[in-house]
């Protein structure tokens, strides 16, 4: 939605409303503003997201603990909730205090210890939370593992499955299918619409271990480039500036940033290479 209402914002042709139609948005959507958080919650959850983002495996108690170096005399309630409106969960597993919903099926992860061959042999994605000067928003991303090439992203001011819909249907109508589409195992991506739109388009779905975003690394290590090297440099005003800023950094990340991890190239020169990829049987054995 943010994405959209930034798109409408840009174009000066027609009437707001005309605009809104061709973007299949709701002029209410495009004017509504989410009620935000107060100025010192938005501080908080600033430095919550950069002590995160340094060390992912933080609970709330030690992100609570380091509010606190900072003079910050919060409680844990707050820190809690804060932490659960910005969407982060920390890499180390948890003991299971629940049961998946009715309705949610189970997959295995399938990458351990999975050699790569060629792009768009696997691709994941994953959802962050992103600051801005006044308020936040989410973003999503889908990223092909073999070459890091991000193949498509969108903005949202809610958690619902909608703007995920949008990354991959953005993303498969660009580029063929991958045999393995792995994700968390977040309400969004365990939903029955974005299960059946991965199986609809032939994928083997993979999911993470509970709360092991190391399981993801290639996109966790995506978000840390984001938010150290754009988001955190120069916070942006709105959506439609963070659209902008966004929309630049990917540019310049899949086509002009090397990666030690690629020997030097770039995600753009490692993509364009897509050799045939000829799947695999996968082994299950030390699936989790």
């Amino acid at each position: 939605m943010a994405q959209q209402r930034a798109l409408v914002q840009a174009s000066e042709a027609g009437s707001v409303q005309a605009r809104c139609q061709a973007l299949g948005l709701a002029r209410s959507s495009y004017y509504y503003q989410p009620r935000g958080e107060t100025d010192l919650n938005l501080t908080l959850m600033r430095l919550l997201d950069e002590e995160f983002t340094r060390h992912n495996f933080k609970g709330v108690l030690g992100l609570r603990d380091h509010l606190r170096l900072l003079g910050h005399q919060v409680n844990e309630k707050r820190v809690r909730r804060l932490v659960r409106l910005m969407g982060q969960e920390p890499v180390y597993p948890k003991p299971r205090l629940s049961v998946p919903g009715q309705g949610v099926t189970r997959y295995p992860y399938l990458l351990r210890e999975r050699v790569l061959s060629a792009p768009n042999e696997v691709w994941s994605t994953d959802i962050t939370y992103i600051p801005m000067a006044k308020g936040f928003l989410y973003l999503v991303a889908v990223l092909d593992w073999h070459s890091r090439y991000v193949l498509s992203w969108e903005l949202s001011n809610t958690l619902d499955v909608g703007f995920c819909l949008s990354a991959l249907g953005a993303a498969l109508a660009r580029q063929p299918a991958p045999y393995i589409f792995n994700s968390d195992q977040g309400s969004q991506f365990t939903s029955q619409l974005f299960e059946q739109a991965l199986l609809a388009a032939g994928c083997q779905i993979s999911r993470d271990g509970r709360g092991r975003a190391t399981d993801n690394a290639f996109i966790e290590r995506l978000w840390r480039s984001v938010k150290w090297e754009c988001v955190y440099l120069n916070p942006a005003t709105d959506g439609g500036h963070l659209y902008e800023q966004l929309r630049a950094y990917f540019t310049y990340y899949n086509y002009q940033r090397p990666h030690q991890g690629l020997k030097g190239q770039t995600p753009a020169q490692i993509f364009a290479q897509n050799p045939t990829f000829s799947p695999q049987p996968i082994c299950l054995t030390n699936a989790s």
